[in-house]
């Protein structure tokens, strides 16, 4: 991650963004909590100093600021840092006042008594889906994503869903020409994808062949109540017992949870 370069002028820390003006230590401290979300467990001071490049003194001061505020942990020595607990309270605050998710439940408990399988909510943020509601399968051998839990949408069924929903040029101002191989079933070319997508459109759902979790495949489909969409719901099966007769089952259950979803969330 490289920093975040500002100008400030009259006394104040910022630069034009496309947002407006923007706060140095502000972005500083965002930057930094992502990094840290996207990273789990500790990290010394010289490794996040590398990965976001500030000068060393000032970011000590913000993290031991973080340390007092509970954003950021250290450990028992006091020298690596981790994310703090408050994180946890604002990202459930955000699930708990959604009103997508509020609106999803019935559905998508609907969902996975029909199918058996572990369920997903998930909604796109940039190039990636963050999972924002989980069902788990009712079988031993279960896949497991968390809630928060962020994915490249390329490699995901939901992605997949989500990104059918624009335009092939919008998809290619997105997402760059190479894209990251999580398995060696990933697509990695983006014309490829957009080649997907062109299925994704005529079916209605996307599929993820094992090119996130090898041994996995999943069922994504959007729902329409925004345009471009932005939420997705997905459906994921171990190949060990995905029969044809078990696949279209969870097709048939998808397009009735994407009905049920849409008609929920008409108003939102």
């Amino acid at each position: 991650m490289a920093a975040v370069e500002t100008n400030g002028g009259g006394g104040s820390n910022g630069t034009a963004g496309a947002g407006g003006a923007q706060v140095k230590s502000a972005v500083r401290t965002v930057e930094l909590l992502e990094y840290f979300a996207g990273r789990p467990g500790m990290h010394s001071l010289a490794a996040v100093q590398e990965a976001v490049g500030y000068p060393k003194s000032s970011l000590y001061m913000l993290l031991r600021t973080l340390v007092e505020l509970g954003w950021v942990e250290t450990d028992a020595t006091g020298t690596r840092y981790g994310i703090g607990v408050r994180a946890l309270l604002v990202g459930t605050s955000y699930i708990d006042g959604d009103e997508v998710v509020a609106a999803a439940r019935p559905a998508l408990d609907r969902l996975s008594d029909d199918t058996a399988e572990t369920i997903h909510l998930a909604r796109l943020d940039g190039t990636n889906v963050v999972y924002l509601a989980t069902r788990q399968s009712q079988h031993y051998l279960r896949p497991f994503t968390r809630v928060g839990r962020r994915l490249p949408a390329h490699s995901t069924s939901l992605g997949k869903a989500l990104l059918s929903t624009y335009s092939d040029e919008q998809v290619r101002a997105m997402l760059p020409e190479q894209l990251p191989a999580l398995t060696e079933n990933t697509i990695t070319d983006r014309e490829k994808l957009i080649e997907e997508l062109h299925a994704v459109r005529e079916q209605g759902f996307a599929v993820d062949r094992e090119e996130n979790t090898l041994g996995l495949r999943c069922f994504g489909i959007a729902i329409p109540y925004r345009t471009p969409a932005r939420d997705a719901v997905s459906c994921s099966v171990p190949v060990a017992r995905l029969t044809p007769a078990h696949e279209q089952t969870v097709r048939e259950a998808l397009f009735d949870a994407r009905d049920r979803l849409t008609m929920a969330t008409r108003r939102l």
